[in-house]
This record gives C-alpha cells, sequence and structure tokens, in this order.
C-alpha cells in the first residue's frame, strides 16, 4: 500500500467533500433539535428526496443549476408541511412522539420513492461546466467535488449571518435558550419553529442535490448517511451549529482515511470515534455551548 502525500491527499480531498454533507445534514439536524428539542429521524429520507427532486427537474429544465435551486426548495417547502401538519400536533407530549413519526414518516417516504421512480438507482452527471478535473499544483481533484466543497463554505457564512445578523436569527438563538421568555415578550414560537423546520429540511434536500451527481440517486441512500449524520451530531454536541461543523470535518476524514487504509473498517470507525469523544466528553465537543456558538 502506498502511504505517499501524493497518494493520501486525494483520500483527505474525498473525506472533506463527505463531511461537507455531513456538516449540512448535521446542521439541519442540530437547528431542529437545538430550538424544538425534535429528533428528525426523516432527515435522511428528506436527504434521498434531494437526490430525486434534482433528477426530476432536470428532465423538465434541462438545467442542473435550476433543478440544484429548486430541488432543496422543494424539500424545505415539505419541510414546512410536515411540521405544521404533523410534528405541531405533538408539541407537549413525549419526546419520543415525533421521534416515531419521523421515523414511520421516513419509511413511508422510501417507499414512495420506490414506487414513483422504481427500485433501480437513477444516475446523475454533473454539469458540463464542473466536467472534469483541476489541477490544484500537488494534484488533480473533479471539479464537481470542489465545487461541493464551495457550495457548502457559501451556505455555512449565509446561515452564520441569517442567526447572527438578522433579528429573526437572534430570535431563534433566543428560543433555543429560553422559549419561555421568548413567548413572555409576545413572540409567536410557532412561525419561528415552522421556518427552523423548513431550513433543516431544505439543508437535507441541499444535501442530497450536492450528493446526486456523485451517488446517484436510490431510494435508501439516507438510510448510513442519517446515522451517521446523527453521530456527527452527537460527536459535536446536541444542538451547536459549531460542534456539527466540526465533527461532520472530522468524520468526514476519518471515514475518507480508512476507506484508503482499511475500507472494511470505514463505517465501524465513525462509531469508534464517538464512543472514544462521548468517553472523554459526555456532552460532545461542544455540547456546552449553545445554537451558533
Amino acid at each position: 500500500m502506498d502511504f505517499s502525500l501524493a497518494a493520501v491527499l486525494p483520500q483527505i480531498f474525498t473525506g472533506l467533500v463527505l463531511g461537507m454533507l455531513f456538516v449540512l445534514l448535521a446542521i439541519g439536524l442540530s437547528l431542529i433539535f437545538g430550538l424544538m428539542t425534535v429528533v428528525n429521524f426523516s432527515h435522511g429520507a428528506l436527504y434521498m428526496l434531494g437526490a430525486y427532486f434534482t433528477v426530476f427537474f432536470l428532465g423538465y429544465t434541462r438545467s442542473f443549476w435550476v433543478a440544484l435551486l429548486l430541488a432543496p426548495l422543494m424539500v424545505g417547502t415539505f419541510g414546512l408541511l410536515i411540521e405544521r401538519f404533523l410534528i405541531r400536533r405533538l408539541y407537549g407530549r413525549s419526546p419520543d412522539d415525533p421521534l416515531l413519526l419521523t421515523f414511520g414518516l421516513s419509511l413511508v417516504l422510501i417507499e414512495t420513492a420506490k414506487i414513483v421512480w422504481g427500485k433501480i438507482g437513477l444516475t446523475l452527471d454533473p454539469p458540463r461546466e464542473l466536467a472534469g478535473a483541476v489541477n490544484l499544483g500537488f494534484m488533480a481533484f473533479p471539479a464537481y467535488r470542489l465545487f461541493v466543497i464551495a457550495v457548502t463554505v457559501v451556505v455555512l457564512f449565509a446561515l452564520w449571518a441569517f442567526l447572527t445578523r438578522t433579528n429573526v436569527g437572534l430570535i431563534i438563538r433566543a428560543g433555543s435558550r429560553d422559549a419561555l421568555m421568548v413567548r413572555a415578550l409576545g413572540i409567536d414560537l410557532n412561525r419561528i419553529w415552522l421556518l427552523v423546520f423548513g431550513i433543516g429540511c431544505g439543508l437535507a434536500g441541499l444535501a442530497g442535490a450536492l450528493a446526486g451527481p456523485m451517488r446517484g440517486a436510490y431510494a435508501e441512500m439516507g438510510v448510513t448517511m442519517v446515522i451517521e449524520s446523527f453521530v456527527v451530531v452527537v460527536v459535536g454536541g446536541m444542538g451547536s451549529l459549531l460542534g456539527a461543523v466540526v465533527a461532520g470535518i472530522m468524520m468526514g476524514q476519518v471515514v475518507g482515511i480508512t476507506t484508503y487504509f482499511a475500507p472494511k473498517l470505514a463505517e465501524i470507525m465513525v462509531f469508534v470515534v464517538m464512543a472514544v469523544v462521548l468517553l472523554v466528553r459526555p456532552s460532545g465537543i461542544f455540547g456546552e455551548a449553545g445554537l451558533a456558538e
């Protein structure tokens, strides 16, 4: 096995791309849990819908860029409907109720996808503008994967600006710390919860849309990803957005490098890392930090 830097660097960059997908999924999960204390088990199915919607809109518009814009919006809109007509009915009840509801919803969405799009996965090519590889000087790397990294970074900065520089963002952060106080100020938290759930689901849809050209679209594509994304959230700290970013990148590297040196251990290592982190810090790396800190 080649242990040279030239052989390892591509795996590091590949792990970074995977880490970006983890980050988008984990950020959505952390947003929803940090404000609403809802564990959204349908997140993986929404990630899958993002990939399928990209294929669908690409077929109608013949433009990858339009499809990439519309797919997350569709998934986010679907998330708004989930919160308004399903999740909202369970507020004030046992925390297990939303978990069971979203778990059942994920199974329904997976089976529905098989009926609508078939059991065989669909392929999705990257746009012509991003075909081929880019010479980085020390190696060549697929242009589309660099695009995935760039889009995720832009989205993270946009989300940070939204949470720290807008009134709605400040309400979201305040609501994650003391919902009763926010309600006492006369703010309708139901609308904020609706928005947050939609944003979190939209981020899952964006991750699926970005993953489509790399992984294709198939019904079970979100099953493994959502499990690993929950690991990322736990390692980073439940409800911590900074933790989701750091842990997502870290877990991407763990999977990427392990895949090169010991492929059979790649899926196991994320759980090993989680166990080690929780032994040292039971609340996660940034578990004591608040939302967006």
